[in-house]
């Protein structure tokens, strides 16, 4: 996915009059209540960008899956309004207390959403495990919502009260009487804070039904208004389901017939289920205490550990080591794919997001957890044992062949001098990476405008010849004596694969500069795909952009104005005082038919352009779609092309 980078202006440096010199404790400010998650929400959620909108209802949803975790829950259930912008979830828990709290002189509903750091995580009488450890959930979703409804059943009767972006705007009410126990909260973000407010209901779905295989035997329920549909998701089985699901999306095989799984019920309580199959990359989806720590942490490090110590304890107790071939743990780890869950009494996450555990302790007991059972079963299953450890080997192989192949490309690359870069790069002045760009466009005659276009003493341009290769079909040894490639490698000077070294890349911007068409969107994915199989780490650094050259140019006398799509140009033309014949309507068939001052402005000059950052946002759906459109599988390409042909107007050929 990819996103806009703002345009920023050079700051104005000004001197300090004598007013703005006068200090006191008069500039120092308390912010009280809730205000502070209303002045710096990102502190709390992330941003206010999609993720953060979606955080407020993973804020939510992890308390009642705190009532789960603990046995007080069995059901927890969801609902998406009609417009996108309001949600409610319910569970079937004990319901939040309702009686005055002792210091507030509040109800404690009315306590827990309206203060910071208050909640019934501290005592650990309360709640065994949880994912909600700071208190400061409920009150962050209230604070950011422009209206909340707290309902809760508990003590025969049914209790509500509302509030608004934080405040309450009732009292507590007894509203009647009601069977069972358990808490709803409905909100509606506010449009204040968040740039977009409409939830997405297929993330929404598929958070829900991880959640549900998380915790086996726990039914939820998802009412999603927006398309009339009700999903339920029930899975006694649990991870073990959940990782067949996660093999079948990533469209692998297993390479053995087996899922290790091991369950251990004291603390920390852990559960794992892993297998391998015949793809190149590790995956591994890791939760602690019911919350999904998308950036790992210590407990999936002793995970990884603990795997590679089973593999190699049994190699070493079976004399399976190969002569004069190291085995390393990434070649032990290639293919792996697992789910590991923990629940522990004090977890240290990173942040109020919860990305990352930091619990020190857990990478040893995790690692000697799953190193002992996972040796156990490979001895008590030699069959299995040795499919693994052959395919370890088989990766080591691989991996040192592929080293030496990557050095033929890396001894030829320029990583601390300009010597030996393709004759073709218009290079610029510049020795500084950070100030740098590198424009990669599309044949010599885009390559020419835009050399006499750019700002030589900050921007390069590199012209590529045609369609490069598709290297998510192609072997290694194509991808390395393809010449384009290689000389793109040498024009960046990082290297690739195990050479890769982010401190010899010449450039920190790398725009992808293709026509506005459809050959231009081709070689451009073509190009991506290389990126994103090869050079991964640049694109998740941010380097590596998409320009946004217009499609059409339209006049009218002195006043030009520009249209990056059809429906651009057909905007600008209705809101235009006259009509389409008195306007001079050019359709730039490639960047070469622009002159250099014309591809400057809209393209290349940083005051006046648009870039998209390229971004990796799901690893998963990320490597679904490269290898669906990609790869060799044609009907995947046939399935996309025929769901898909909808959508198109026509076909620009």
């Amino acid at each position: 996915m990819a996103k806009p980078q703002p345009k920023r202006k050079s700051p104005k440096s000004k001197m300090p009059t004598a007013a703005s010199q006068r200090y006191t404790a008069k500039n120092i400010s308390v912010l009280k209540g809730l205000e502070p998650v209303r002045r710096r929400p990102a502190m709390y959620i992330g941003g206010v960008d999609s993720n953060g909108l979606h955080h407020l209802v993973w804020e939510i949803l992890d308390n009642s899956i705190d009532e789960v975790i603990n046995g007080y829950a069995t059901v927890v259930e969801v609902t998406l309004e009609k417009d996108s912008q309001r949600i409610e979830i319910s569970d079937n828990g004990r319901g939040i207390p309702v009686d005055k709290h002792r210091e507030t002189k509040k109800p404690a509903l009315e306590t827990i959403l309206t203060t910071l750091h208050a909640g019934g995580k501290f005592d650990q009488g309360n709640y065994i495990h949880s994912g909600g450890l700071h208190g400061v959930g409920s009150s962050v979703v209230n604070a950011l919502s422009s209206e909340l409804v707290a309902v809760v059943r508990r003590d025969g009767f049914e209790y509500q009260q509302k509030f608004r972006r934080g405040k309450p705007t009732t009292t507590l009410k007894k509203t009647k009487k009601a069977r069972g126990s358990g808490t709803t909260i409905r909100f509606t973000p506010d449009t204040e804070i968040f740039d977009r407010v409409k939830f997405d209901a297929a993330r929404l779905r598929e958070v829900l039904e991880s959640r549900a295989y998380l915790h086996g035997g726990l039914r939820i329920v998802f009412r999603d208004l927006t398309s009339g549909k009700t999903h339920t998701f029930k899975y006694d089985q649990g991870i073990r389901e959940y990782l067949k699901k996660v093999v079948a999306e990533r469209g692998r095989a297993p390479t053995q017939d087996f899922v290790f799984y091991l369950e251990r019920s004291d603390e920390p309580r852990t559960e794992v289920a892993l297998l391998w199959t015949d793809e190149t990359a590790e995956h591994v989806r890791s939760y602690a205490n019911g919350v999904r720590t998308s950036e790992g942490g210590t407990h999936e490090l002793g995970l990884k550990a603990g795997v590679v110590r089973a593999v190699r304890g049994y190699m070493e107790s079976h004399d399976l080591q190969p002569k004069g071939l190291t085995v390393a743990a990434e070649d032990v780890r290639e293919g792996l794919i697992a789910i590991l869950s923990v629940y522990l009494l004090k977890p240290q996450f990173q942040g109020q997001t919860k990305n990352r555990l930091n619990n020190p302790e857990m990478s040893t007991q995790v690692g000697n957890t799953v190193a002992s059972a996972l040796e156990r079963f490979f001895n008590q299953n030699p069959s299995i044992a040795s499919s693994v450890v052959g395919r370890a080997v088989l990766a080591a192989r691989a991996r040192a062949a592929s080293r030496a192949a990557v050095a033929e490309v890396t001894r030829k690359t320029a990583v601390s001098h300009r010597l030996n870069l393709p004759g073709k790069l218009a290079d610029c002045e510049s020795t500084r990476p950070e100030g740098s760009e590198l424009f990669i466009v599309e044949g010599d005659s885009a390559g020419g405008t835009a050399k006499q276009g750019r700002n030589r003493k900050t921007q390069a341009i590199l012209p590529l010849r045609g369609k490069v290769l598709n290297t998510e079909q192609a072997g290694l040894s194509k991808v390395v004596a393809n010449k384009e490639l290689a000389d793109l490698l040498s024009v960046l000077g990082c290297g690739m694969a195990k050479s890769f070294d982010m401190g010899k890349l010449r450039y920190h911007k790398i725009i992808i500069l293709t026509d506005a068409d459809s050959d231009g969107h081709h070689i451009a994915t073509l190009l991506l795909t290389f990126f994103y199989r090869y050079l991964n780490p640049l694109v998740r650094a941010g380097f590596v952009y998409l320009g946004m050259p217009p499609l059409y140019r339209i006049a009218r006398g002195k006043e030009t104005t520009w249209a990056w799509d059809d429906a651009e140009k057909d905007r600008l033309l209705s809101e235009s005082n006259g009509g389409a014949s008195e306007r001079d309507i050019t359709r730039f068939k490639g960047l070469g038919e622009m002159n250099p001052e014309q591809l400057r402005q809209t393209t290349m000059d940083p005051a006046t352009r648009t870039l998209l950052r390229v971004v990796i946002v799901d690893d998963l759906e990320t490597d679904k779609v490269v290898n669906d459109l990609m790869g060799k599988d044609s009907s995947a390409r046939y399935r996309f092309v025929m769901e898909s042909a909808s959508e198109a107007d026509d076909v620009d050929v």
